[in-house]
């Protein structure tokens, strides 16, 4: 057996490091080390409530909408805030804004150029992918960039700017849009939907969302030949080197809800997926083990928490925490998603593969078509004159939590507020779920168990190139892990 290190890994935000333990040609073992340690929770403490909706969003420069919602729902959850329709549909159209972004600039800038690698230079379909998406240069990343620079006027008109707005604040969004205003933005989203039709599916979004089944996907993909679009590229390259083999972990699966529709239901569905069927969250079952990890104390709740940096602890080989929902790791995530929202694709798919790095990349994708589509309606349904936002009347005491979804899974923010000041705050990010080390009963986190049997030198997947696959399939954000 010899042991190597993946990193530190590039196309991805943050600092990480893979450390493998390779037996027979493939993973036996991973450790996975998020090296940058921040202490924004630690920041926060002694602050005015108010401070999260400022400091929190910096904990990342690529998710900070879904930081300020998750800071303005825990602040809103405090203060017991009313949130008027207008405020829930802004501050919806700015979230998924952000996680549609995300969800493709994933897919174009950090994760399909590995495949147009030398390594895959004697595959039948390489030529095609190297000039569609090499790195910088291929074809795909200029019209992308053009199309999300364009689709990020929405902010402008909506948050005011991007990163870091703050627009967003618990009762809505302080932006008003006058009824002119409202035409532009579903000229914005209009124009994007055109992108997502021409360009990534070649084919109608309606069409993509209809799929509901592994048949009724490898059907589509067959009739796209000779004209493919970017989710038929990649399935046909997926097919080709197994990736549906690749990046298995538990399958199980945890996601908070997704945007608030006006009557107060989310778009997508909260819930757990285990042993094959949907059950219940019970948040109260989150708690975060530091046994392997450089914290002092023990296994807590977030809402009593503590983040003291303890580097010196004994086992321990990562700044990144162990979330865990009732003593077991869970998967987060656009797949994670899509399955407890039961949508007959992923289902499908699922059951016949497990979850893998061919089935998240299709649940990205697959969400990217339903928000689109969501984001029309929403557009249409502000109302302009009126409020778009209620302000909250500040308690001196008070808890709150806030519940969300990043493009990468699972946010949740646990407040506590004494004498008009944060007394604690605790931020569990979604790449903190995945990302995990082992806990105290030494259960590795997802991606730890993704990375087991992955081939690191196979004539498929020649040089570890299948580790840097089943990584990036998660979409990793380490400034959001070691916050």
């Amino acid at each position: 057996m010899a042991r190597q290190i993946v990193g530190p890994f590039n196309r991805v935000e943050g600092d990480l490091e893979v450390q493998l333990d390779v037996g027979d040609g493939q993973v036996d073992a991973a450790w996975v080390n998020s090296p940058l340690y921040r202490g924004f929770e630690q920041i926060l403490l002694g602050k005015i409530p108010g401070d999260a909706l400022v400091y929190a969003p910096r904990v990342c420069g690529i998710c900070s909408v879904s930081q300020s919602v998750a800071a303005a729902f825990a602040l809103g959850d405090a203060y017991r805030a009313e949130t008027p329709p207008n405020g829930i549909l802004a501050l919806d159209l700015i979230h998924a804004a952000e996680n549609l972004i995300d969800h493709l600039t994933h897919f174009y800038l950090f994760f399909m150029p590995d495949f147009a690698r030398p390594e895959y230079a004697a595959q039948p379909w390489h030529a095609d992918i190297h000039a569609r998406f090499r790195a910088v240069e291929g074809s795909a990343a200029p019209e992308f960039l053009q199309a999300r620079t364009a689709f990020m006027h929405l902010m402008g008109l909506l948050a005011g700017k991007w990163p870091h707005s703050l627009a967003i604040q618990p009762g809505g969004c302080t932006r008003a849009v006058s009824a002119r205003e409202r035409l532009h933005l579903g000229n914005v989203v209009g124009a994007f939907r055109r992108f997502l039709e021409q360009r990534v599916f070649a084919a109608p979004l309606d069409e993509i969302v209809a799929l509901d089944s592994r048949d009724a996907l490898q059907h589509w993909q067959a009739a796209q030949a000779g004209q493919p679009g970017d989710l038929a590229r990649f399935l046909a390259l997926g097919e080709a080197l197994g990736l549906h083999t690749l990046g298995r972990a538990a399958d199980r699966f945890m996601s908070f809800g997704a945007y608030r529709e006006a009557d107060g239901a989310p778009l997508f569905a909260r819930g757990v997926w285990r042993d094959g069927s949907l059950h219940s969250l019970d948040v109260d079952g989150i708690a975060e083990d530091v046994s392997h990890s450089w914290m002092a104390g023990d296994t807590a709740p977030p809402r009593t928490a503590r983040t003291l940096p303890d580097p010196g602890r004994e086992g321990a080989y990562t700044w990144c925490k162990a979330p865990r929902l009732h003593g077991k790791a869970v998967e987060v995530g656009a797949l994670a998603r899509q399955l407890v929202d039961g949508h007959p694709l992923i289902c499908d798919l699922v059951a016949a593969t497990g979850g893998n790095v061919l089935t998240r990349v299709v649940a990205r994708l697959l969400e990217s078509a339903r928000i689109l589509l969501a984001m029309q309606r929403w557009t249409d349904a502000l109302v302009p004159g009126e409020p778009f936002h209620n302000p909250a009347a500040p308690l001196a005491d008070a808890e709150g939590i806030g519940l969300t979804e990043a493009a990468r899974g699972s946010l949740g923010h646990w407040l506590r507020i004494e004498g008009g000041r944060i007394r604690n705050y605790q931020i569990v990010s979604p790449t903190t779920w995945n990302f995990s080390p082992r806990d105290a009963a030494g259960q590795p986190g997802a991606l730890e168990q993704a990375l087991t049997g992955t081939p690191v030198d196979s004539p498929r997947h020649p040089r570890k190139i299948a580790v840097q696959h089943v990584v990036r399939s998660f979409d990793p954000c380490m400034v959001c892990t070691a916050h």
